[in-house]
């Protein structure tokens, strides 16, 4: 006989768990649980539900060696509690610091890819077809939904943007879903579930590095949100999850039309068989154009794809807008808003047939008299692809790299910002700046001097000193103010640029281009 929970915030997360479909009898569910208020409330909502849910719990901890002796204590909370309720425990760790210089990636970038790794390793079967769990469920709650979605308005963002955090997440290997990671308290706030916690006394681990400035969705949960409760819309929280609600259920349409649309107004062919009204398959294999080892890889290229031209000009602009964008996230090359509409108008205009006009990576559009056709570069040499790429960035500003799949910002910090947060070697004063610079990938003989080093050093040796290789070294970023560089991704600015204590400030980074 199942044991009914009566606690009213099981039954919330409950409800929203059989809403959605998010589990099933028998599913082996592994709780990702860091030692915060957020996870452990999720792991003792699961155990009062497991009987009722049928299901076998289990949880899944990664220490990122972020915090020294506090994140090994975390470790020690987390593997205890789960002896306490009789639970396994699959516990990891890694040094996302080293991760993160090696890969070029913000700390937040780095511990993300290695931990929803090590959540890939325990779905995935072995040698005899057995994994360890089939789900992966995280805490994360309405409020970390609001502060995703306010935080990708802020950067710039399509409608899959907008959807946020997704209730559930499928897992592959090979092409094949083996597990997914599922988040049962999206309609959870964060205070009810400190308040759940202290009503059983739960204790719970405080991460001190949610209290630090430098990462900005600590300045958005810490400083903008609060202050958009309070000055404009109390229940705004509500209102930007409900708006990631929105933004799915419009993405999940705008999918099935899409995939309406292939083999019907868009056809995909072999490379260099671009020929009116030949359908090839629908089917496309994607690829990694910064992969060097991809480059070289024998066997069928990816196809082109051709787009019915009178149709896509009878469409209205949203449906224009979808097409294109489709066939560039299936094709494997990023495009930014600015080239979408700037395809659109190519294709509106009068051309002699066969103009081309050139994308990101190598790729290619034609517009013939029936037809838009976008030409994939060969992959199998390696000169195809653009060896070098500039963009503009201006103070302050954001400029696009799809190349290295990052966005490098500009940021202003202004005089009287606490900088307690901000690594002093990367600030750089505005007075010794131009309003314009350049963001580009390094070049040989290009030299850099670091703050805290002797002299310049050729930035291919400072590469090769953090073992940065392949396509990655070849795609590393710089900014460069005319002949000098100014920025290397993952260095210390120069020494004689840095702001003072008390001025103004400006700050360059990258962050990760998330898809819209």
């Amino acid at each position: 006989m199942y044991h009914v929970s009566v606690h009213h915030l099981a039954q919330k997360v409950l409800g929203h768990i059989r809403a959605l479909e998010l589990l099933k009898p028998g599913d082996r569910v592994g709780v990702a649980v860091s030692g915060g208020a957020d996870s452990i409330a999720l792991l003792r909502l699961l155990l009062e539900l497991r009987s009722e849910l049928g299901i076998v719990l289990s949880v899944v901890h990664f220490n990122h060696k972020l915090r020294g002796l506090e994140s090994d204590e975390d470790e020690a909370f987390v593997s205890h509690l789960a002896r306490e309720h009789k639970v396994v425990c699959h516990a990891t760790s890694a040094d996302v610091k080293e991760e993160a210089a090696a890969q070029g990636l913000s700390l937040e970038a780095a511990a993300r890819e290695l931990r929803y790794g090590f959540f890939q390793q325990l779905v995935e079967p072995d040698a005899e077809d057995r994994s360890q769990i089939d789900k992966v469920a995280t805490g994360h709650t309405l409020d970390d939904q609001a502060e995703t979605v306010l935080m990708r308005m802020l950067r710039g963002s399509g409608m899959r943007g907008l959807g946020g955090i997704y209730p559930a997440v499928e897992l592959e290997e090979d092409g094949e879903v083996v597990g997914a990671v599922i988040r049962p308290l999206l309609e959870v706030r964060h205070r009810e579930l400190e308040a759940f916690l202290r009503e059983i006394c739960q204790p719970w681990r405080e991460d001190s590095s949610n209290l630090d400035p430098k990462f900005t969705r600590n300045r958005v949960r810490r400083m903008l949100l609060p202050m958009l409760e309070r000055e404009f819309n109390p229940a705004i929280a509500q209102g930007l999850s409900e708006l990631a609600d929105i933004a799915r259920g419009e993405e999940d349409y705008w999918q099935n039309e899409i995939s309406g649309w292939m083999g019907t107004a868009i056809h995909w062919t072999e490379p260099g068989w671009a020929k009116e009204g030949q359908q090839g398959l629908v089917q496309l294999r994607p690829f990694d154009p910064l992969l060097q080892e991809r480059l070289r890889e024998p066997g069928p290229l990816v196809m082109n794809a051709m787009v019915d031209l009178a149709w896509l000009l009878s469409e209205p602009r949203a449906v224009q807008r979808r097409a294109i964008k489709a066939i560039s996230e299936l094709a494997g090359f990023p495009l930014e808003f600015k080239h979408v509409e700037e395809i659109l108008r190519f294709a509106a205009e009068e051309h002699d047939s066969g103009k081309r006009l050139s994308l990101p990576l190598g790729w290619k559009v034609v517009r013939e008299p029936t037809a838009l056709t976008f030409l994939t570069p060969d992959l199998r040499t390696e000169e195809r692809i653009p060896s070098n790429y500039e963009y503009s960035l201006t103070l302050p500003g954001k400029a696009i790299v799809p190349e290295a799949s990052i966005v490098v910002e500009a940021l202003p910090v202004k005089s009287d910002t606490d900088r307690a947060g901000y690594n002093p070697d990367c600030l750089l004063d505005p007075a010794l700046l131009p309003q314009e610079l350049l963001v580009r990938n390094w070049r040989p003989g290009d030299r850099f001097w670091p703050a805290h080093t002797k002299g310049p050093r050729k930035i291919k040796e400072l590469l090769q000193e953090r073992h940065i290789t392949g396509a990655g070294r070849k795609n590393w970023p710089i900014v460069a103010s005319g002949d000098e560089i100014i920025w290397v991704r993952g260095f210390p600015c120069p020494a004689k640029l840095k702001a003072n204590e008390t001025g103004d400030a400006i700050l360059i980074r990258d962050v990760p281009l998330h898809e819209d």
